[in-house]
Protein backbone atom coordinates (compact mmCIF):
# COMPACT_ATOMS: atom_id res chain seq x y z
CA UNK A 1 0.00 0.00 0.00
CA UNK A 2 1.47 3.37 -0.95
CA UNK A 3 1.85 6.03 1.76
CA UNK A 4 -0.87 8.37 0.43
CA UNK A 5 -3.47 5.60 0.32
CA UNK A 6 -2.30 4.28 3.71
CA UNK A 7 -2.78 7.67 5.38
CA UNK A 8 -6.15 8.31 3.79
CA UNK A 9 -7.51 4.87 4.65
CA UNK A 10 -6.28 4.96 8.25
CA UNK A 11 -7.60 8.46 8.92
CA UNK A 12 -10.96 7.47 7.53
CA UNK A 13 -11.26 4.47 9.83
CA UNK A 14 -10.84 6.57 12.96
CA UNK A 15 -13.04 9.36 11.68
CA UNK A 16 -15.83 6.88 11.05
CA UNK A 17 -15.44 5.40 14.52
CA UNK A 18 -15.06 1.95 12.99
CA UNK A 19 -13.23 -0.98 14.50
CA UNK A 20 -10.84 -1.73 11.62
CA UNK A 21 -10.08 -5.30 10.69
CA UNK A 22 -6.50 -6.21 11.58
CA UNK A 23 -4.09 -6.72 8.75
CA UNK A 24 -2.68 -10.21 8.29
CA UNK A 25 0.95 -10.48 9.38
CA UNK A 26 2.99 -11.57 6.39
CA UNK A 27 6.43 -11.41 7.97
CA UNK A 28 7.03 -11.68 11.71
CA UNK A 29 10.69 -10.89 11.10
CA UNK A 30 9.79 -7.21 10.68
CA UNK A 31 8.86 -4.75 13.45
CA UNK A 32 6.85 -1.73 12.25
CA UNK A 33 7.25 1.20 14.62
CA UNK A 34 5.72 4.70 14.75
CA UNK A 35 8.26 7.07 16.36
CA UNK A 36 7.28 10.02 18.51
CA UNK A 37 8.34 12.45 15.76
CA UNK A 38 10.13 12.70 12.45
CA UNK A 39 13.83 11.85 12.45
CA UNK A 40 15.53 14.90 10.94
CA UNK A 41 18.82 14.87 12.87
CA UNK A 42 20.78 11.60 12.65
CA UNK A 43 23.74 12.47 14.87
CA UNK A 44 23.01 11.62 18.55
CA UNK A 45 26.05 13.55 19.75
CA UNK A 46 25.02 16.73 17.90
CA UNK A 47 21.47 16.90 19.34
CA UNK A 48 19.60 15.94 22.50
CA UNK A 49 16.36 15.12 20.60
CA UNK A 50 14.87 11.94 22.05
CA UNK A 51 13.91 10.53 18.65
CA UNK A 52 17.57 10.81 17.62
CA UNK A 53 18.55 9.13 20.90
CA UNK A 54 16.46 6.06 20.06
CA UNK A 55 17.92 6.01 16.55
CA UNK A 56 21.41 6.39 18.00
CA UNK A 57 21.15 3.49 20.43
CA UNK A 58 19.69 1.30 17.67
CA UNK A 59 22.77 1.82 15.49
CA UNK A 60 25.62 2.56 17.91
CA UNK A 61 26.83 1.03 21.16
CA UNK A 62 28.55 2.38 24.26
CA UNK A 63 31.57 1.38 26.31
CA UNK A 64 29.38 1.19 29.41
CA UNK A 65 25.61 1.19 29.94
CA UNK A 66 23.14 1.92 32.72
CA UNK A 67 20.92 -0.79 34.18
CA UNK A 68 17.45 -0.48 35.71
CA UNK A 69 18.93 0.40 39.12
CA UNK A 70 21.09 3.18 37.70
CA UNK A 71 24.29 1.15 38.06
CA UNK A 72 26.99 1.43 35.39
CA UNK A 73 27.78 -1.86 33.61
CA UNK A 74 30.39 -2.82 30.98
CA UNK A 75 28.95 -2.92 27.46
CA UNK A 76 31.55 -2.77 24.67
CA UNK A 77 34.10 -2.83 27.47
CA UNK A 78 35.35 -6.09 28.90
CA UNK A 79 36.38 -4.31 32.08
CA UNK A 80 38.67 -1.63 33.49
CA UNK A 81 41.30 -0.88 36.09
CA UNK A 82 42.27 2.30 37.96
CA UNK A 83 45.72 3.22 39.24
CA UNK A 84 46.23 3.63 42.99
CA UNK A 85 46.37 7.42 42.67
CA UNK A 86 43.11 7.46 40.66
CA UNK A 87 44.78 9.28 37.75
CA UNK A 88 45.02 6.52 35.14
CA UNK A 89 42.01 4.55 33.89
CA UNK A 90 42.57 1.57 31.61
CA UNK A 91 39.57 0.17 29.71
CA UNK A 92 39.80 -3.11 27.81
CA UNK A 93 37.43 -3.72 24.87
CA UNK A 94 35.57 -6.98 24.37
CA UNK A 95 37.11 -9.24 21.77
CA UNK A 96 35.49 -9.53 18.35
CA UNK A 97 33.76 -6.15 18.15
CA UNK A 98 33.00 -5.06 14.56
CA UNK A 99 31.70 -1.94 12.85
CA UNK A 100 28.82 -2.30 10.44
CA UNK A 101 31.24 -1.90 7.52
CA UNK A 102 33.10 -5.01 8.67
CA UNK A 103 36.14 -3.26 10.15
CA UNK A 104 37.38 -4.09 13.65
CA UNK A 105 36.47 -1.76 16.50
CA UNK A 106 39.77 -0.33 17.74
CA UNK A 107 40.64 1.52 20.91
CA UNK A 108 41.57 4.62 18.91
CA UNK A 109 38.03 4.70 17.46
CA UNK A 110 36.64 4.83 20.98
CA UNK A 111 39.12 7.48 22.12
CA UNK A 112 38.13 9.74 19.22
CA UNK A 113 34.44 9.11 19.98
CA UNK A 114 34.88 10.08 23.64
CA UNK A 115 36.76 13.24 22.68
CA UNK A 116 34.02 14.34 20.29
CA UNK A 117 31.22 13.53 22.76
CA UNK A 118 32.99 15.32 25.61
CA UNK A 119 32.84 18.62 23.74
CA UNK A 120 29.03 18.54 23.44
CA UNK A 121 27.76 16.87 26.60
CA UNK A 122 27.50 18.65 29.95
CA UNK A 123 28.90 15.67 31.90
CA UNK A 124 31.51 15.09 29.20
CA UNK A 125 32.76 18.66 29.47
CA UNK A 126 33.30 18.19 33.20
CA UNK A 127 35.24 14.99 32.52
CA UNK A 128 37.30 16.55 29.72
CA UNK A 129 38.42 19.35 32.05
CA UNK A 130 40.06 16.70 34.23
CA UNK A 131 41.71 14.74 31.39
CA UNK A 132 45.43 15.07 30.72
CA UNK A 133 45.49 12.62 27.80
CA UNK A 134 43.03 10.43 25.90
CA UNK A 135 45.20 7.56 24.70
CA UNK A 136 45.60 3.86 23.89
CA UNK A 137 48.15 1.17 24.72
CA UNK A 138 47.10 -1.30 22.01
CA UNK A 139 44.20 -1.97 19.63
CA UNK A 140 41.90 -3.14 22.44
CA UNK A 141 42.99 -0.92 25.32
CA UNK A 142 42.09 2.71 26.10
CA UNK A 143 44.16 4.64 28.62
CA UNK A 144 42.77 7.86 30.07
CA UNK A 145 45.24 9.89 32.11
CA UNK A 146 43.77 12.54 34.42
CA UNK A 147 45.11 15.76 35.87
CA UNK A 148 42.95 15.30 38.96
CA UNK A 149 40.95 12.28 40.16
CA UNK A 150 37.50 11.96 38.60
CA UNK A 151 35.71 9.17 40.51
CA UNK A 152 32.58 9.49 38.34
CA UNK A 153 34.35 8.70 35.07
CA UNK A 154 32.31 5.55 34.41
CA UNK A 155 29.09 7.39 35.25
CA UNK A 156 30.00 9.93 32.57
CA UNK A 157 30.81 7.49 29.78
CA UNK A 158 27.92 5.18 30.69
CA UNK A 159 25.21 7.84 31.00
CA UNK A 160 21.92 7.74 29.12
CA UNK A 161 19.85 10.43 27.38
CA UNK A 162 20.86 13.89 26.10
CA UNK A 163 24.16 13.74 24.15
CA UNK A 164 25.07 10.07 24.47
CA UNK A 165 28.67 8.74 24.58
CA UNK A 166 28.15 6.46 21.56
CA UNK A 167 31.10 4.88 19.81
CA UNK A 168 31.78 5.38 16.09
CA UNK A 169 34.75 4.81 13.75
CA UNK A 170 37.62 7.27 14.15
CA UNK A 171 37.09 8.73 10.65
CA UNK A 172 33.57 9.79 11.71
CA UNK A 173 34.45 10.73 15.27
CA UNK A 174 36.97 13.28 13.94
CA UNK A 175 34.02 15.33 12.63
CA UNK A 176 33.63 18.73 14.29
CA UNK A 177 31.13 18.07 17.14
CA UNK A 178 29.22 21.18 16.13
CA UNK A 179 28.59 19.67 12.69
CA UNK A 180 26.46 16.58 12.15
CA UNK A 181 27.89 13.21 11.22
CA UNK A 182 25.77 12.01 8.30
CA UNK A 183 27.24 8.54 7.68
CA UNK A 184 25.75 6.13 10.20
CA UNK A 185 28.32 3.36 10.84
CA UNK A 186 28.02 1.92 14.32
CA UNK A 187 28.61 -1.39 16.07
CA UNK A 188 25.15 -1.79 17.61
CA UNK A 189 22.49 -4.47 17.07
CA UNK A 190 21.00 -2.89 13.92
CA UNK A 191 22.42 -1.30 10.77
CA UNK A 192 20.97 1.95 9.43
CA UNK A 193 19.75 1.56 5.84
CA UNK A 194 20.78 4.88 4.34
CA UNK A 195 19.26 4.22 0.93
CA UNK A 196 15.81 3.70 2.48
CA UNK A 197 15.85 6.81 4.69
CA UNK A 198 13.21 9.37 3.69
CA UNK A 199 12.84 12.17 6.24
CA UNK A 200 9.18 12.70 7.07
CA UNK A 201 8.19 9.24 5.88
CA UNK A 202 10.38 6.23 6.55
CA UNK A 203 13.45 4.96 8.39
CA UNK A 204 14.71 1.39 8.14
CA UNK A 205 17.24 -0.79 9.95
CA UNK A 206 18.53 -4.33 9.37
CA UNK A 207 19.82 -6.75 11.99
CA UNK A 208 23.62 -6.66 12.21
CA UNK A 209 24.71 -10.28 12.03
CA UNK A 210 28.16 -9.36 13.34
CA UNK A 211 26.82 -8.08 16.66
CA UNK A 212 27.53 -10.34 19.64
CA UNK A 213 25.27 -9.45 22.60
CA UNK A 214 26.48 -9.62 26.16
CA UNK A 215 25.21 -12.62 28.13
CA UNK A 216 23.49 -10.66 30.92
CA UNK A 217 19.76 -9.86 30.68
CA UNK A 218 18.92 -6.57 28.98
CA UNK A 219 18.22 -3.63 31.30
CA UNK A 220 17.88 -0.08 30.00
CA UNK A 221 21.10 0.52 28.00
CA UNK A 222 23.05 -2.34 29.61
CA UNK A 223 23.15 -6.09 29.18
CA UNK A 224 22.42 -8.33 26.23
CA UNK A 225 20.94 -6.29 23.39
CA UNK A 226 19.37 -9.17 21.48
CA UNK A 227 17.93 -8.26 18.08
CA UNK A 228 14.86 -10.46 17.55
CA UNK A 229 13.85 -8.88 14.23
CA UNK A 230 15.61 -9.09 10.90
CA UNK A 231 14.33 -5.64 10.05
CA UNK A 232 12.82 -2.61 11.78
CA UNK A 233 10.76 -0.06 9.87
CA UNK A 234 9.86 3.35 11.23
CA UNK A 235 6.67 4.79 9.76
CA UNK A 236 6.56 8.53 10.43
CA UNK A 237 2.88 9.38 11.02
CA UNK A 238 2.59 12.90 12.47
CA UNK A 239 -1.21 12.76 12.66
CA UNK A 240 -2.28 10.97 15.86
CA UNK A 241 -5.57 9.71 14.45
CA UNK A 242 -3.72 8.16 11.53
CA UNK A 243 -1.24 6.45 13.85
CA UNK A 244 -4.03 5.11 16.08
CA UNK A 245 -5.97 3.74 13.11
CA UNK A 246 -2.85 2.10 11.66
CA UNK A 247 -2.18 0.39 15.00
CA UNK A 248 -5.77 -0.81 15.29
CA UNK A 249 -5.70 -2.15 11.76
CA UNK A 250 -2.47 -4.06 12.33
CA UNK A 251 -0.61 -1.99 9.73
CA UNK A 252 1.96 -1.03 12.39
CA UNK A 253 2.95 -2.90 15.54
CA UNK A 254 4.08 -0.28 18.03
CA UNK A 255 3.25 3.41 18.51
CA UNK A 256 5.86 5.11 20.65
CA UNK A 257 3.83 7.91 22.29
CA UNK A 258 0.05 7.79 22.44
CA UNK A 259 -2.01 10.95 22.29
CA UNK A 260 -3.95 10.99 25.61
CA UNK A 261 -7.20 11.72 23.78
CA UNK A 262 -6.90 8.42 21.93
CA UNK A 263 -5.98 6.27 24.93
CA UNK A 264 -9.61 5.18 25.69
CA UNK A 265 -10.12 4.14 22.07
CA UNK A 266 -6.99 1.97 22.02
CA UNK A 267 -7.73 0.44 25.40
CA UNK A 268 -11.00 -0.95 24.09
CA UNK A 269 -9.14 -3.22 21.68
CA UNK A 270 -8.27 -6.66 23.04
CA UNK A 271 -5.55 -6.86 20.37
CA UNK A 272 -3.59 -3.95 21.84
CA UNK A 273 -1.82 -3.03 25.04
CA UNK A 274 -1.50 0.53 26.36
CA UNK A 275 1.21 0.91 29.00
CA UNK A 276 3.64 3.20 30.79
CA UNK A 277 7.07 1.63 30.34
CA UNK A 278 9.00 4.38 32.13
CA UNK A 279 8.50 4.26 35.92
CA UNK A 280 10.37 7.53 36.56
CA UNK A 281 8.28 9.86 34.41
CA UNK A 282 9.11 12.98 32.46
CA UNK A 283 9.70 16.58 33.53
CA UNK A 284 8.20 19.24 31.28
CA UNK A 285 10.25 22.41 30.81
CA UNK A 286 9.91 25.85 29.26
CA UNK A 287 13.31 26.94 27.93
CA UNK A 288 14.27 30.58 27.38
CA UNK A 289 16.75 31.99 24.90
CA UNK A 290 19.10 33.85 27.27
CA UNK A 291 21.03 35.62 24.52
CA UNK A 292 18.35 38.08 23.42
CA UNK A 293 15.68 40.35 24.89
CA UNK A 294 13.41 40.00 26.71
CA UNK A 295 14.67 36.81 28.36
CA UNK A 296 18.24 37.99 28.76
CA UNK A 297 16.89 39.59 31.96
CA UNK A 298 16.50 37.32 35.01
CA UNK A 299 13.71 39.50 36.42
CA UNK A 300 11.60 38.93 33.29
CA UNK A 301 12.19 35.20 33.54
CA UNK A 302 11.15 35.25 37.22
CA UNK A 303 7.87 36.89 36.26
CA UNK A 304 7.11 33.97 33.92
CA UNK A 305 8.09 31.44 36.60
CA UNK A 306 5.69 33.15 39.00
CA UNK A 307 2.82 33.37 36.49
CA UNK A 308 3.07 29.85 35.03
CA UNK A 309 0.55 27.47 36.60
CA UNK A 310 1.72 23.87 36.39
CA UNK A 311 -1.79 22.48 36.65
CA UNK A 312 -2.73 24.20 33.36
CA UNK A 313 0.22 22.66 31.56
CA UNK A 314 -0.20 19.19 33.03
CA UNK A 315 -3.91 18.93 32.29
CA UNK A 316 -3.29 20.07 28.72
CA UNK A 317 -0.48 17.60 28.10
CA UNK A 318 -2.23 14.57 29.63
CA UNK A 319 -5.76 15.13 28.36
CA UNK A 320 -6.81 16.08 31.89
CA UNK A 321 -5.89 12.64 33.25
CA UNK A 322 -4.82 13.05 36.90
CA UNK A 323 -3.58 9.44 37.01
CA UNK A 324 -0.49 10.38 35.03
CA UNK A 325 0.63 13.77 36.32
CA UNK A 326 1.63 15.59 39.48
CA UNK A 327 2.89 19.09 40.15
CA UNK A 328 6.56 19.39 41.00
CA UNK A 329 7.80 22.82 42.11
CA UNK A 330 11.44 21.84 42.08
CA UNK A 331 14.30 22.36 39.67
CA UNK A 332 15.33 18.73 40.28
CA UNK A 333 12.87 15.94 39.40
CA UNK A 334 10.49 15.07 42.21
CA UNK A 335 10.93 11.50 43.39
CA UNK A 336 14.72 11.71 43.03
CA UNK A 337 17.23 12.44 45.83
CA UNK A 338 17.41 16.20 45.24
CA UNK A 339 13.79 16.76 44.18
CA UNK A 340 12.76 19.02 47.07
CA UNK A 341 10.05 21.65 46.58
CA UNK A 342 11.88 24.57 48.19
CA UNK A 343 10.78 27.28 45.77
CA UNK A 344 10.62 30.68 47.51
CA UNK A 345 6.98 31.39 48.44
CA UNK A 346 7.00 34.73 46.62
CA UNK A 347 7.58 32.87 43.31
CA UNK A 348 4.88 30.27 43.82
CA UNK A 349 1.59 31.81 42.79
CA UNK A 350 -1.31 29.37 43.36
CA UNK A 351 -3.11 30.89 41.57
CA UNK A 352 -0.83 33.60 40.31
CA UNK A 353 -1.89 37.23 40.76
CA UNK A 354 -1.84 38.38 37.12
CA UNK A 355 -1.64 42.04 38.07
CA UNK A 356 1.43 41.31 40.17
CA UNK A 357 2.95 39.28 37.32
CA UNK A 358 2.43 42.19 34.92
CA UNK A 359 4.08 44.54 37.39
CA UNK A 360 7.01 42.10 37.74
CA UNK A 361 7.42 42.21 33.96
CA UNK A 362 7.43 46.01 33.89
CA UNK A 363 9.82 46.26 36.83
CA UNK A 364 12.03 43.61 35.25
CA UNK A 365 12.55 45.65 32.09
CA UNK A 366 10.12 44.18 29.57
CA UNK A 367 9.62 46.80 26.83
CA UNK A 368 7.22 45.13 24.44
CA UNK A 369 9.78 43.02 22.58
CA UNK A 370 8.33 40.27 20.42
CA UNK A 371 8.46 36.77 21.94
CA UNK A 372 8.70 33.94 19.38
CA UNK A 373 7.59 30.53 20.63
CA UNK A 374 8.60 27.62 18.38
CA UNK A 375 6.21 24.72 18.93
CA UNK A 376 5.99 21.18 17.47
CA UNK A 377 2.38 20.66 16.40
CA UNK A 378 3.18 17.05 15.43
CA UNK A 379 4.33 15.97 18.91
CA UNK A 380 1.39 15.57 21.33
CA UNK A 381 3.68 15.08 24.32
CA UNK A 382 5.02 18.64 23.87
CA UNK A 383 2.67 20.63 21.60
CA UNK A 384 0.06 21.65 24.24
CA UNK A 385 2.80 23.35 26.28
CA UNK A 386 3.33 25.95 23.56
CA UNK A 387 -0.37 26.73 23.37
CA UNK A 388 -0.61 27.23 27.14
CA UNK A 389 2.45 29.49 27.18
CA UNK A 390 1.23 31.58 24.23
CA UNK A 391 -2.06 32.15 26.01
CA UNK A 392 -0.34 32.98 29.31
CA UNK A 393 2.06 35.50 27.79
CA UNK A 394 -0.74 37.14 25.80
CA UNK A 395 -2.76 37.60 28.98
CA UNK A 396 0.33 39.16 30.55
CA UNK A 397 0.37 41.72 27.74
CA UNK A 398 3.46 40.41 25.99
CA UNK A 399 3.93 40.63 22.22
CA UNK A 400 3.69 36.94 21.28
CA UNK A 401 4.13 35.04 18.03
CA UNK A 402 3.45 31.30 18.14
CA UNK A 403 5.16 29.44 15.29
CA UNK A 404 3.72 25.95 14.96
CA UNK A 405 5.80 23.54 12.94
CA UNK A 406 7.07 19.96 13.13
CA UNK A 407 9.47 18.74 15.81
CA UNK A 408 12.27 18.26 13.31
CA UNK A 409 12.07 21.94 12.39
CA UNK A 410 12.10 22.91 16.08
CA UNK A 411 15.23 20.78 16.58
CA UNK A 412 16.92 22.54 13.67
CA UNK A 413 15.80 26.08 14.58
CA UNK A 414 16.65 25.93 18.29
CA UNK A 415 20.32 25.66 17.29
CA UNK A 416 20.21 29.25 15.98
CA UNK A 417 21.73 31.97 18.14
CA UNK A 418 20.42 34.70 15.84
CA UNK A 419 17.87 37.30 16.99
CA UNK A 420 14.26 36.56 16.08
CA UNK A 421 14.25 38.83 13.03
CA UNK A 422 16.97 36.62 11.55
CA UNK A 423 15.37 33.24 12.24
CA UNK A 424 15.98 32.95 15.98
CA UNK A 425 13.58 32.13 18.77
CA UNK A 426 12.62 33.12 22.33
CA UNK A 427 11.03 30.02 23.91
CA UNK A 428 10.64 26.35 23.20
CA UNK A 429 9.31 23.52 25.34
CA UNK A 430 10.44 19.96 25.81
CA UNK A 431 10.47 17.14 28.32
CA UNK A 432 13.28 15.25 29.98
CA UNK A 433 13.27 11.71 31.40
CA UNK A 434 13.80 12.18 35.12
CA UNK A 435 17.08 10.18 35.27
CA UNK A 436 18.67 12.44 32.66
CA UNK A 437 18.48 15.61 34.78
CA UNK A 438 18.66 14.33 38.34
CA UNK A 439 22.01 15.83 39.42
CA UNK A 440 24.51 18.60 38.57
CA UNK A 441 26.67 16.26 36.49
CA UNK A 442 23.95 15.28 34.03
CA UNK A 443 21.47 18.16 33.90
CA UNK A 444 22.14 20.48 30.94
CA UNK A 445 19.12 22.64 31.73
CA UNK A 446 20.51 24.04 35.01
CA UNK A 447 24.18 24.21 34.18
CA UNK A 448 25.42 27.70 33.32
CA UNK A 449 27.90 26.95 30.54
CA UNK A 450 26.84 29.82 28.31
CA UNK A 451 27.55 29.38 24.62
CA UNK A 452 29.21 26.00 25.30
CA UNK A 453 26.04 24.72 26.90
CA UNK A 454 22.58 23.54 25.93
CA UNK A 455 20.26 25.47 23.60
CA UNK A 456 19.25 28.71 25.28
CA UNK A 457 22.88 29.30 26.30
CA UNK A 458 22.31 30.14 29.96
CA UNK A 459 25.46 31.48 31.60
CA UNK A 460 26.05 31.26 35.34
CA UNK A 461 29.63 30.95 36.68
CA UNK A 462 28.32 30.40 40.20
CA UNK A 463 26.39 27.29 39.14
CA UNK A 464 29.46 26.00 37.31
CA UNK A 465 31.53 26.46 40.45
CA UNK A 466 28.96 24.61 42.55
CA UNK A 467 28.73 21.79 39.99
CA UNK A 468 32.50 21.37 40.05
CA UNK A 469 32.40 21.17 43.85
CA UNK A 470 29.57 18.61 43.63
CA UNK A 471 31.69 16.35 41.43
CA UNK A 472 34.46 16.32 44.04
CA UNK A 473 32.34 16.36 47.22
CA UNK A 474 33.38 13.48 49.53
CA UNK A 475 29.98 12.81 51.12
CA UNK A 476 26.37 12.50 50.00
CA UNK A 477 25.36 15.15 52.53
CA UNK A 478 27.75 17.67 50.99
CA UNK A 479 26.51 16.80 47.51
CA UNK A 480 22.91 17.31 48.63
CA UNK A 481 23.76 20.72 50.08
CA UNK A 482 25.48 21.79 46.85
CA UNK A 483 22.55 20.56 44.77
CA UNK A 484 20.20 22.65 46.90
CA UNK A 485 22.40 25.71 46.42
CA UNK A 486 22.18 25.18 42.67
CA UNK A 487 18.42 24.90 43.00
CA UNK A 488 18.12 28.17 44.89
CA UNK A 489 20.38 29.91 42.38
CA UNK A 490 18.16 28.50 39.62
CA UNK A 491 15.03 29.90 41.27
CA UNK A 492 16.71 33.32 41.27
CA UNK A 493 18.06 33.18 37.71
CA UNK A 494 15.44 30.86 36.10
CA UNK A 495 17.25 29.00 33.30
CA UNK A 496 14.00 27.09 32.72
CA UNK A 497 10.46 27.01 34.08
CA UNK A 498 9.63 23.50 35.37
CA UNK A 499 6.16 22.44 34.24
CA UNK A 500 5.61 19.36 36.40
CA UNK A 501 5.98 15.60 36.16
CA UNK A 502 3.94 13.35 33.89
CA UNK A 503 3.95 9.96 32.21
CA UNK A 504 3.64 9.17 28.52
CA UNK A 505 1.84 6.02 27.44
CA UNK A 506 2.94 3.74 24.63
CA UNK A 507 0.75 1.27 22.70
CA UNK A 508 1.58 -1.94 20.86
CA UNK A 509 0.30 -5.23 19.50
CA UNK A 510 -0.68 -7.45 22.45
CA UNK A 511 1.44 -10.27 21.04
CA UNK A 512 4.66 -8.31 21.50
CA UNK A 513 6.68 -8.79 24.67
CA UNK A 514 10.10 -8.00 26.14
CA UNK A 515 9.75 -4.23 26.48
CA UNK A 516 12.38 -2.53 28.63
CA UNK A 517 11.50 -0.29 31.57
CA UNK A 518 12.99 2.82 30.03
CA UNK A 519 12.09 6.33 28.98
CA UNK A 520 13.24 5.48 25.45
CA UNK A 521 11.68 2.92 23.14
CA UNK A 522 14.73 0.77 22.48
CA UNK A 523 14.06 -2.12 20.07
CA UNK A 524 16.32 -4.81 21.48
CA UNK A 525 14.73 -7.57 23.58
CA UNK A 526 11.29 -6.84 22.03
CA UNK A 527 9.89 -9.93 20.29
CA UNK A 528 6.72 -11.75 19.33
CA UNK A 529 5.39 -13.89 22.16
Amino acid sequence: MDRRRFLATSAGLVAAGAAPARAQRNDRRVLRFVPQANLTALDPVWTTAAVTSVHGYTVFDTLYGTDDSGRIRPQMAEGHSVSDDGLTWTIRLREGLRWHDGERVLARDCVASLQRWSRRDVFGQSLAAAVEEWGTTDDRTLRIRLKTPFPMLLSAIGKTASNMPLMMPERLARTDPFRQVTEMVGSGPYRFLQDEYVSGSRVAYAKFDGYVPRQEPAENTAGGKVAHFERIEWHVLPDSATAAAALQAGEVDWWDQVNPDLTPLLRRSRNLRVAVNDPAGYIGTLRFNHLHAPFDKAAVRRAILYAAKQDDYLRAITGNDPEIFSECHSMWPCGTPYGRETIPPELLGKPADMDRAKQMLRDGGYNGEKVVIINPSDLPSIAPFGLVTADLLSRLGMNVELIETDWGSVVQRRVSKEPIDRGGWSIFHTWWPSPSILNPATSPILRGQGERGWFGWYSNPRVEELAAQWLQAPTEAEQAQLAEEIQQESFREVPVVPLGRYFIRTAYDARLTGFLKSASSYPWNVRWA
